[in-house]
């Protein structure tokens, strides 16, 4: 076996026999016995469990064949190109997104001095056309 699917198996096994003396002393606690009966009772079900475990263990060991766990990795492998991929598409979108941000940025200020300057030239054409229309109203009085 690989040294990654050896560690899987021990880590399930290790997990199994951990939840397993962990249900074994809560029920032993919540159990009103004596404290010889209790450690008794523990000793016993802490053998009973890593029997349990070490059955499981050669049990999955048997069980699972290496193509399976051959495919479980090649399902990783898949997994982790696909993530990869993902992060790599989503970052281009990111450098893309920066860039239309930018664009939109520099148009709209570009806009802002251009609607500013008819704005200007609006109001001096106005200025003009008041100033104009005042000089003309201040020429038919004299």
């Amino acid at each position: 076996m690989a040294d990654s699917e050896s560690n899987y198996l021990k880590g399930f096994v290790t997990g199994a026999l951990i939840g397993g003396i962990a249900g074994g002393i809560t029920a032993l606690l919540l159990a009103p016995k004596s404290g010889k009966e209790l450690r008794q009772d523990l000793a016993e079900k802490s053998a009973e469990v890593y029997e349990k475990a070490s059955d499981l263990f050669e049990n999955i060991e048997s069980t699972v064949g290496s193509s399976l766990l051959n495919k479980v990795n090649d399902g990783r492998m898949k997994a982790d190109n696909i993530i990869s991929s993902a992060r790599q598409k989503a970052g281009e979108i990111m450098e893309k997104a920066d860039e239309v941000m930018q664009d939109a940025k520099n148009k709209a200020n570009s806009l802002k001095d251009t609607v500013g300057n008819k704005i200007d030239t609006l109001k001096d054409a106005a200025k003009a056309g008041a100033d104009a229309f005042k000089a003309e109203l201040n020429s038919e009085r004299t």
